[in-house]
């Protein structure tokens, strides 16, 4: 059952957007700072709605969600509070890396998010604090909120620090890729698990499908490999991708690796050469209404630079290409 009366989410919600209103305003995607944009092309709206926990109305605290509403792709609107964290919640930290994803006439919120129990420690010296970690997903009807958790923790495990979760239906079976982080394990995987049919719960055992050093391009003989939001793809002629970011000497770069079987479970074998160097990356992939195909991630990743950008995709059949900046 979901939790409502516990989160008061709607009450919450309802209450934000009336206060901050007056807060709305129009601007473009080079005039905010935004680290790990996602955007969800809605054909039954046909608006484009970003999601973000860089841009909130004032007032709203670190642990929350809005959107940004555009219908071009140049001039957005907003932000606009979808999601807050509530007082009794398992997490308390801040939310990021939101996606949104329209899966059978329902909207869902895929989230990152931190808890304050701590994770037993490892003997690494100068290593970075072990708190639970994971990804939840949520519910709502409207791309606008409220959305609503099934229950009071994560989708993933408690026990290990997950993030960056996306979703990827293969048969007509949903599943959710994930991260599991670095800071407990010194080099990052991507993992798979499967989710219910409603997506309200896991409905299987995780799957690791690589580690962040089995890619050529990432640095060799490091004591710790970053693997950061993974994204699905399928090509023109059915090629299964993944684009994923890590560290390299020039920076944040983003890498494609492709699936030898077709499907999501792998094996996945790494592009030799990354698909983006230039110290950008957290993307995902979307088809614009005029048919273009689109990447999106930030960039720089300097704190306060981080900027959305857009990218004009080719598909290849292989393999993508970046064509220019949108």
């Amino acid at each position: 059952m979901m939790i409502r009366t516990t989160l008061c989410v709607v009450v919450i919600l309802c209450c934000l957007a009336t206060s901050s209103a007056q807060e709305i305003r129009t601007f473009t995607l080079a005039q905010t700072r935004l680290r790990d944009p996602f955007i969800l092309a809605d054909e039954a709206t046909q608006t484009y709605y970003l999601v973000t926990c860089s841009v909130k109305p004032a007032g709203l605290t670190a642990n929350a969600v809005s959107v940004l509403t555009s219908r071009d792709l140049q001039t957005w609107t907003g932000p606009y509070p979808v999601f807050e964290i509530g007082p009794d919640f398992w997490a308390q930290g801040h939310v990021w890396a939101p996606e949104m994803h329209r899966y059978r006439d329902k909207y869902y919120l895929f989230a990152t998010m931190n808890g304050s129990r701590r994770l037993p420690e490892e003997p690494w010296p100068d290593w970075p604090e072990k708190t639970a970690r994971g990804t939840q997903v949520l519910v709502a009807d409207s791309p606008m909120g409220p959305f609503q958790p099934f229950a009071n923790r994560s989708h993933t495990d408690p026990n290990i620090m997950a993030l960056d979760g996306t979703l990827w239906v293969e048969d007509g079976v949903p599943y959710m890729v994930y991260c599991h982080e670095w800071v407990q394990i010194k080099d990052g995987t991507i993992a798979l698990i499967r989710l219910k049919e409603d997506l309200s719960d896991v409905a299987g055992p995780p799957v690791t499908l690589f580690k962040a050093s089995d890619a050529p391009w990432t640095p060799e003989d490091r004591d710790r490999y970053v693997t950061d939001g993974p994204y699905l793809y399928q090509t023109q002629t059915g090629r299964l991708l993944m684009i994923w970011s890590s560290f390299t000497e020039t920076g944040y770069t983003t890498g494609i690796a492709t699936s030898q079987s077709g499907r999501v479970q792998g094996p996945w074998v790494h592009m030799p050469v990354p698909l983006f160097r230039g110290d950008g990356g957290h993307g995902m992939i979307f088809r614009a209404f005029d048919g273009t195909l689109m990447l999106l991630m930030h960039g720089p990743n300097r704190s306060p630079n981080e900027r959305a950008c857009l990218f004009e995709l080719i598909d290849t059949g292989e393999t993508l290409q970046i064509a220019g900046r949108r």
